[in-house]
């Protein structure tokens, strides 16, 4: 473990360290003179670590979708069929395969007890908790209103509460289940002020914020929006707001300085992830190849700082 700790500072440490400008900085004309510059991870196409000065620090298997730099230094990643955590040499400590009644396994992520929550879509879509040997200790079945399986859901998160925060594209809501599989909470977000069903504002990732809001970044829809805790609308963020940077956008973190970053899964060149203060200023963006069809990233540093806190992502 100390190992691997080390060697993941190494990681960061080429990114801090560098004195060029980074070539990830947004462009913007009022952009200011000292850049935001970011280390991150991303899934998606690639599966990477990327330094702020835009060096690729660290590189995985290809086609991921979801998971995190851990405390120790690991990697937790979720593929289509297979959750694994990685050491910084590459070296599986940690796996859970897709059970063989369903199509996809959709994300992932370590919990406070030393579990690791993962989704699975397909006949009988489900919500786990797997132990460090790779057991399912609890589970419970989800209710995304729909078949298709690739939309069933994407981007569950555990809550403090305990409780589970899970979006659920094709029903266009975002469900809060209990540890018993109750639904305590719906969000709808078929919005009438933003186009409604046929504006495809299918939740992708929600995050739930300590003041008890949550962010949603609504994938078809190009958009993305923050709900207070009766659901309604209190920031939103549209194409127009951000000339056309959102193309399909997937994984979003709210970062502890208040800002947020929208990543584009359909953005195979060009820009793939903007990061926008509260008044939708854009600070930072990412052309980065790596970062070519983000499905899911972490924001690891910020010009040479940690970021704080639990990622909310």
């Amino acid at each position: 473990m100390q190992n691997a700790r080390r060697t993941f500072l190494k990681w960061l440490g080429a990114g801090l360290l560098c004195s060029g400008q980074s070539l990830l900085a947004g462009t913007t004309a009022d952009q200011p003179a000292n850049p935001v510059r970011h280390s991150y991870l991303v899934f998606g196409a690639k599966t990477a670590i990327i330094g702020e000065d835009g060096a690729v620090l660290w590189e995985y298997t290809d086609g991921s979708r979801d998971g995190f730099v851990l405390p120790g230094g690991n990697v937790l990643v979720a593929f289509a069929d297979l959750v694994e955590e990685v050491t910084p040499d590459r070296k599986v400590v940690f796996s859970y395969r897709l059970s063989p009644e369903n199509q996809e396994i959709g994300t992932t992520q370590r919990l406070y007890n030393g579990n690791t929550l993962v989704t699975e879509l397909g006949k009988k879509p489900r919500l786990l908790e797997v132990d460090a040997r790779g057991k399912i200790v609890h589970e419970f079945a989800l209710q995304p209103e729909t078949d298709n399986a690739h939309l069933q859901t994407r981007m569950a998160r555990q809550l403090k509460n305990g409780n589970y925060l899970v979006p659920h594209l094709l029903a266009f809501a975002v469900k809060e289940y209990t540890p018993e599989g109750k639904i305590v909470q719906v969000m709808k977000t078929d919005f009438d002020e933003l186009g409604g069903r046929p504006a495809e504002n299918w939740p992708f990732t929600a995050i739930r914020l300590d003041n008890g809001n949550t962010v949603v970044s609504l994938t078809h829809g190009n958009k993305i929006v923050e709900l207070d805790p009766r659901g309604n609308i209190v920031w939103k963020v549209t194409n127009e707001d951000v000339g056309g940077l959102f193309k399909d956008p997937c994984g979003s973190q709210r970062l502890a300085n208040g800002n947020t970053v929208v990543g584009s899964h359909a953005a195979n060149t060009g820009t793939s992830m903007v990061e926008l203060t509260p008044d939708k200023k854009i600070v930072w963006t990412s052309e980065h190849p790596m970062a070519a069809s983000v499905h899911h990233f972490q924001i690891l540093t910020t010009n040479g700082q940690p970021e704080p806190g639990v990622p909310l992502k």
